[in-house]
């Protein structure tokens, strides 16, 4: 969905009410056409809980006493290779890179999933948002009724939207292969669309005959206009989120969610419906074709501290394999891939030693990420780890430089300031772009 110019001008109007004749003025306006450039773009997470053994997917290391079991085999992109439990993604790889390089030295799932999904140390002060999160406050257009960030699984709402504030928390969906729960108008609502959209609009206005005296006593000298563009307050983000509720009840998007109309084809491409992360992946294109800015789609149980090769032959490798892969090639096939940044990542890596259970345990101090897409070079090996995997032999990548890096393929600037809970201005990312990606 794009901004329109009747919207652009609105926009316009109300940056020079608030700073006036300026130089802040000026800026708003630079800001405001910066931003119908970047309409549009999309960001898809592929979050692999339990911590995924990069040793045996994306940086193998054949002959070594550390190596495993698994092969490496030709990707489409040359001089790439990567694991043979995933033959689908070598297919389709030329629209990704691998980070082989990155440090984070966060051991522990819990410290470890807040660091990936934050980009920033856990801190007992502030509360950071998620990646998704801060993207789709960045570039979700107001007007568009599906929720700007949806995340398939758990660990996007389980991080949340931090210090942002409740208008940006990811909308969950548990199931991917059902559309989620009342998105549909009560029965009692039942009859024709025309009918039925009034009489939801009807009930929307009587909620916001109660809802606004309330906003309007924390913001006395605000318009109602105003006081529901306020992101701050936490009366008027129940407010949007309500409208967002609202809008798409009525609106033909909620039909985004029901994937039972797909083709045979397709839904056997991802794996067949018992591929809940395939299914997911199926529902994350959709989603972008319909212009949400941010799905997370969640692949758990890499912990895999025994058996680790059994596990990842027979389980996760062919259900990454067949979601990842065939997701890459539909973005590839529908023009989707120019607009779309992918990243694949858990909470750390895996023990380059293989343990005495024929498991890896963790591992923090290097390992690998995927990205890909939007403004991102494919087919980029970024950095490298010696022989025996176990530390970095050149280019290190920090948290911080990675997310620099999906910012700047989405066209955002890294350096891009928001207000933390007790009002200091933080940069959205703590590092640079990673030279030769982005």
């Amino acid at each position: 969905m794009t901004l329109n110019r009747r919207h652009f001008m609105q926009h316009v109007a109300g940056a020079s009410a608030i700073a006036g004749p300026s130089a802040g003025f000026i800026q708003n306006l630079h800001a405001a056409e910066e931003n119908l450039k970047k309409q549009g773009k999309s960001l898809v997470v592929f979050w692999m809980g339990g911590g995924p053994s990069h040793m045996d997917l994306w940086d193998l290391k054949p002959g070594a006493q550390t190596g495993g079991e698994f092969k490496p085999i030709k990707t489409n992109s040359s001089g790439i290779e990567i694991s043979e439990v995933l033959p689908t993604v070598a297919q389709n790889f030329k629209n990704l890179s691998i980070v082989r390089s990155l440090v984070t030295n966060e051991g522990s799932h819990e410290r470890g999933t807040t660091l990936m999904n934050t980009g920033r140390i856990p801190s007992p002060v502030v509360q950071y948002p998620a990646l998704g999160s801060t993207t789709s406050s960045l570039l979700t257009p107001k007007e568009l009724a599906l929720p700007g960030f949806i995340g398939v699984g758990g660990t996007a709402q389980r991080i949340g939207p931090g210090f942002l504030g409740m208008a940006y928390a990811p909308f969950s969906v548990q199931n991917a292969g059902q559309p989620p729960a009342n998105i549909k108008p009560p029965a009692a609502l039942a009859g024709n669309p025309s009918e039925m959209e009034e009489r939801v609009r009807r009930r929307q206005r009587l909620f916001y005959t109660v809802e606004d005296p309330f906003a309007q006593s924390n913001f006395p000298h605000l318009t109602k206009a105003e006081e529901r563009e306020n992101a701050g307050s936490s009366a008027q983000a129940h407010s949007s989120i309500y409208k967002k509720a609202f809008d798409l009840t009525i609106s033909p998007l909620r039909n985004v969610f029901d994937i039972s109309k797909e083709p045979t084809s397709v839904v056997e491409a991802y794996g067949g419906r018992n591929n809940g992360f395939g299914m997911g992946c199926l529902l994350a294109r959709k989603l972008v074709e319909a212009g949400v800015t941010c799905v997370e789609i969640d692949l758990g149980g890499w912990d895999n501290h025994a058996g680790i090769f059994n596990t990842i032959r027979t389980g996760n490798g062919p259900r990454l394999d067949k979601g990842m892969g065939n997701f890459m090639k539909e973005l590839e096939d529908r023009g989707l891939i120019k607009n779309t940044v992918v990243l694949w990542m858990g909470e750390f890596g895996r023990t380059p030693r293989i343990n005495q259970n024929g498991g890896r345990d963790h591992w923090a101090r290097c390992w690998s990420v995927v990205v890909g897409g939007g403004g991102i070079r494919g087919g980029q090996i970024y950095g490298s780890t010696s022989e025996d995997g176990m530390d970095v032999k050149d280019k290190p990548c920090s948290i911080g430089d990675l997310f620099a890096t999906v910012f700047k393929g989405l066209a955002l600037d890294p350096t891009t300031q928001v207000r933390d809970n007790i009002g200091r201005p933080l940069a959205i990312a703590d590092g640079k772009p990673l030279a030769g990606l982005a």
